[in-house]
C-alpha cells in the first residue's frame, strides 16, 4: 500500500496515564510532532474507574476493542454503556466524562479531531470493506485476518494509518475482505474528512 503506514498494537509506544488508571498507545497524530493536533488516533487500556481528560474544542469517538466495557457518564448529556465490541460512540471532548469499568480491564480505539479543522467517521465491518483515502485515517483489525486485493494479510492487532489525501496518492482506495468467512472477523475504519 503506497503511503499507508503499517503498525501493530504490540509495537506502539506506551504512555502511562498520570492518574495511574490506564495507558495510551498512540497510533498517529497529525500534524506529526505537533502538540496541537488536528487529529489523533490511539488505543487506550482502561484499568480502573476514573475521569477522562477534557479536550476543549475536540470531538472524540471511542470504540470497544476488547473487555467487558465501561459506563461513560457526564450528566446530564452523556450516560452511555460502551459494552459492544466494534460499536463506536462519539462525544464532545469538552465534557468532563468519567468511566466506570463494567468488569475487568478494557482496550478501546480512540479518535480525536479538532472540530475547527476536520471530522471523523468511524465504522466497522464483518464482511467486506472498501476504504477510501479521505484526508487521513486508520484501519485496524479487531479480530480475524483480512486480506487486501494484492493478497497482503492484515491480522488482529495490526492496522494502517495515512495522512494525505487521495489526490496526493497514486492509490485512491483499497478493498479488504476476511480470509476465512466462517471465522468472525471485525475491522474498524476511522476516516478523517474536512
Amino acid at each position: 500500500m503506497i503511503a499507508w503506514h503499517h503498525f501493530a498494537f504490540d509495537e506502539l509506544p506506551v504512555s502511562p496515564w498520570r492518574n495511574g488508571g490506564g495507558e495510551t498507545r498512540e497510533i498517529f497524530s497529525f500534524p506529526a510532532g505537533s502538540h496541537d493536533f488536528d487529529w489523533r488516533a490511539s488505543i487506550a487500556t482502561i484499568a480502573q474507574d476514573g475521569p477522562f481528560s477534557v479536550f476543549p474544542g475536540i470531538d472524540r469517538s471511542i470504540t470497544l476493542l476488547n473487555g467487558e466495557g465501561v459506563h461513560l457518564q457526564a450528566p446530564p448529556e452523556v450516560d452511555h454503556l460502551l459494552n459492544v465490541t466494534g460499536e463506536p460512540f462519539a462525544f464532545s471532548g469538552d465534557s468532563a466524562l468519567s468511566a466506570r469499568l463494567l468488569g475487568g480491564v478494557t482496550t478501546d480505539f480512540n479518535i480525536m479531531t479538532r472540530r475547527t479543522e476536520c471530522v471523523s467517521r468511524v465504522v466497522t465491518a464483518q464482511q467486506h470493506l472498501h476504504v477510501t483515502r479521505e484526508n487521513g485515517g486508520v484501519v485496524y483489525v479487531i479480530s480475524g485476518t483480512w486480506q487486501q486485493a494484492d493478497g497482503q494479510p492484515l491480522r488482529a492487532g495490526e492496522g494502517y494509518y495515512w495522512s494525505e489525501t487521495a489526490a496526493a496518492s497514486r492509490q485512491a482506495s483499497v478493498s479488504l475482505t476476511p480470509v476465512d468467512q466462517a471465522q468472525r472477523g471485525l475491522l474498524l475504519w476511522a476516516a478523517i474528512t474536512q
